[in-house]
C-alpha cells in the first residue's frame, strides 16, 4: 500500500512539472517598438469613393496607394479577422480602480464581462498569425495583420479603434513578453 502512494506521489509530481514546463517553455522577453494604428484613413491608406465613377460610390472604400491600389478595401486584416482593441473584461484592475461602474457594465455592457485580446500587426517571418503578445500599458494581443512598413522581430503595430488613442499611444520602445504558436523562435 506504501509502495503505491510513493509511485502516485512521484507520477504526480512528474505531471506537475511537465504541465508547468510545456506551459511556461516558449515566453520571452524583447525590446520591440510599438506603434499604434487605427482603421481610419490615415492609418490603413484607403479612400471613399473611385474616380471611375466621379466618386459617386462614396459608401464604398478602396485603397488608395501600394500594391492593391483601386481594390476594394474591406477593414479586415490580413489573416481575414475584424481587427479589435484589447479589452480586459469585467474582473480587472479598471474594476478595482472603478467599483461603481461594475453594476453599470453588468447591466448594460453583459457581453464585455469576458477579457478579449487586441489586434497586433507584426511581420509574419518572425511571428506567425497566433503569437500572443503582452504589452505593459496595452494589454494582450494576437497577430493577426502585417503591415507594409513593419519588418524585422524589434517593430509591431497595436490597433487602437480611435485615431486619437492611436496618436496618444504613438511609437515606444518596451519589453514585450512574447509566446508565439507552435514554440517557433523568432530568430
Amino acid at each position: 500500500m506504501n509502495r503505491n502512494i510513493v509511485y502516485a506521489k512521484h507520477f504526480y509530481l512528474v505531471l506537475f512539472c511537465a504541465l508547468l514546463f510545456s506551459c511556461c517553455a516558449h515566453v520571452q522577453k524583447r525590446q520591440i517598438e510599438v506603434t499604434a494604428y487605427c482603421g481610419c484613413k490615415k492609418c490603413c491608406g484607403w479612400t471613399r469613393g473611385r474616380w471611375k465613377y466621379l466618386k459617386l460610390n462614396f459608401w464604398n472604400r478602396y485603397y488608395a496607394s501600394g500594391q492593391n491600389k483601386g481594390a476594394r478595401y474591406y477593414g479586415r486584416t490580413a489573416s481575414g479577422t475584424e481587427p479589435r482593441e484589447y479589452h480586459p473584461g469585467l474582473i480587472s484592475i479598471d474594476s478595482v480602480k472603478h467599483p461603481w461602474m461594475v453594476p453599470v457594465r453588468l447591466v448594460f455592457f453583459p457581453w464585455l464581462l469576458l477579457p478579449h485580446p487586441g489586434t497586433i500587426a507584426a511581420d509574419t517571418k518572425y511571428y506567425p498569425f497566433g503569437t500572443i503578445m503582452y504589452i505593459h500599458g496595452y494589454g494582450k494581443g494576437v497577430v493577426e495583420d502585417r503591415g507594409s512598413a513593419i519588418k524585422g522581430p524589434n517593430r509591431i503595430d497595436i490597433f487602437f479603434r480611435s485615431h486619437r488613442k492611436a496618436r496618444k499611444w504613438g511609437r515606444q520602445k518596451l519589453t514585450v513578453k512574447i509566446k508565439i504558436k507552435d514554440g517557433l523562435s523568432p530568430e
